[in-house]
């Protein structure tokens, strides 16, 4: 993200997400500033908050979209969250400091991951080496630091005799120079005929860990924290326990390699890491905020308290404060909040004063159209065309859409949306799986082995395919 500018961060959002040019440049500076914040003098730099937004727009423009696509772009931990999940406490629901406890697990993982890539190769290399010794009868050579008879007994009855080996594996009992030195051939060889894969299929007996008792503990609505420790405690009480399994040695492999790289990892600087890049550029969606405000109006008809508690019980969340998680007491002053609604019945004034100073950016993301639908469908890398065609090419159907066929279904996408709930996009994917329905179903039986058939997708398949809906408007309903 260091190296992307505003204008940049736009382009890439472009791939993806079309129109709602004012929200991708807003989160775009958002970004930067996160940069530019860190440029800045250590005493300056706690002062700066960031600018948390509000969008405001009809389901299905891309406002979540933009929020995950900006939070993959730059590496962030992200979090989305509807905020209807969240009461205030007191009342049954979800307690607020819960999403940063699940943005804080999010983000071990994905430093979990990165750290695992990084010593990839170590795990590789040590994993082949406990490997061979479950394939050599008696252990490594002498002076192998893995190696002890005692305590690792080796199972002879997975001996793999060798070329030229009259009476198969040397005994390595004897302390002689030749004993060593045939071990040493024989392990060498073990080893080309694994790299050369003709070991995979061979079967060996591996002590792996099995789950300890799943205990579940109950918690009082706004006390998670208190279950989450329970939790770790009795995980510690209940270590995992090992049983031998007989398993491939190409299975073997992948599970020995997951094995040196926990051993590998150092979780303490895992857990560090991931709380500092929580703190400095994390992100949480929340999504529905509309639902949890009420007019005046609506307040007083309907008598509903817990909406107004919900967001005083997000305040001091969004205003930053320091929750408690089992890797640490984690700061929320600089996670950058991005909230999203479709204020139909309510607006953004209607929320408290104090969260609406939470959130001093807002922007209106416009309702789709047909010219919209059609750019959806051809312009993003991963438009809907673009999965079906995959999708059906593993049967052999190659399936073409005319631009004339394509510009019928945006047009019956934004004539379902106008007569029926407006729903955006996703409007796009119960039309084309209607279209596709059928074609989808009899592709295993079109094609033979060595033949493809193409289909072409145009302005009168399309009609045909939707003819039902297109002449019931009562059936379009139910169906799209």
């Amino acid at each position: 993200m260091s190296v992307l500018t505003p204008r940049e961060i736009v382009s890439e959002l472009d791939n993806f997400i079309i129109g709602q040019d004012q929200a991708k440049r807003m989160v775009a500076v958002a970004m930067r500033n996160r940069w530019r914040r860190q440029q800045i003098d250590p005493e300056l730099r706690d002062e700066i908050a960031p600018k948390n937004i509000v969008m405001i727009g009809p389901t299905g423009v891309g406002k979540t979209e933009i929020a995950r696509r900006l939070a993959k772009l730059a590496n962030s931990p992200f979090f989305k969250v509807e905020a209807t999940k969240f009461t205030e406490v007191g009342y049954v629901g979800r307690d607020v400091e819960s999403m940063i406890r699940d943005l804080m697990e999010i983000g071990i993982n994905m430093v979990r991951e990165e750290e695992t890539a990084k010593v990839r190769t170590k795990a590789e290399g040590n994993a082949e080496e406990r490997l061979l010794d479950l394939l050599l009868p008696t252990g490594k050579p002498k002076g192998s630091p893995r190696f002890s008879p005692r305590k690792n007994p080796p199972d002879t009855s997975q001996a793999i005799p060798m070329p030229g080996a009259d009476a198969g594996y040397p005994d390595q009992s004897e302390d002689s120079p030749e004993a060593e030195a045939d071990a040493a051939s024989t392990r060498e060889k073990l080893r080309k005929l694994w790299r050369e894969g003709k070991l995979e299929d061979r079967e060996v007996n591996l002590e792996v860990k099995t789950q300890g008792p799943n205990v579940e503990v109950m918690a009082m609505p706004g006390m998670e924290g208190m279950e989450m420790q329970f939790q770790d405690m009795f995980s510690r009480v209940f270590p995992a326990r090992k049983k031998q399994r007989r398993m491939k040695v190409r299975d073997a492999y992948e599970v020995l390699v997951q094995e040196e790289s926990e051993r590998l990892l150092d979780m303490d600087k895992v857990a560090e890491a991931a709380k500092e890049r929580v703190e400095q550029s994390g992100i949480i969606f929340i999504d529905e905020l509309d639902k949890v405000v009420s007019s005046a109006e609506n307040m007083r008809a309907s008598g509903d308290v817990s909406r107004e508690g919900v967001q005083r019980d997000l305040l001091p969340i969004v205003e930053g404060s320091v929750v408690n998680t089992k890797y640490g007491m984690v700061k929320t002053d600089h996670i950058l909040f991005i909230a999203a609604g479709a204020f139909h019945l309510s607006k953004p004034s209607d929320l408290i004063p104090e969260l609406q100073g939470r959130f001093p950016l807002r922007v209106e993301l416009t309702a789709l159209d047909k010219d919209d639908f059609l750019r959806i469908l051809t312009e993003p890398k991963n438009a809907l065309t673009v999965q079906y065609k995959a999708l059906l090419a593993t049967e052999g159907v190659l399936i073409e859409f005319t631009e004339e066929g394509l510009k019928e279904v945006a047009a019956f996408a934004e004539q379902t949306n106008m007569e029926t709930e407006n729903i955006g996009a996703r409007r796009l994917y119960t039309i084309l799986e209607k279209i596709l329905a059928d074609l989808s179903f009899d592709a295993p039986d079109m094609c033979g082995q060595d033949r493809a058939v193409r289909v072409v997708i145009d302005q009168e398949y399309v009609r045909e395919h939707l003819a039902d809906v297109m002449e019931d408007r009562d059936l379009s309903r139910y169906i799209l």
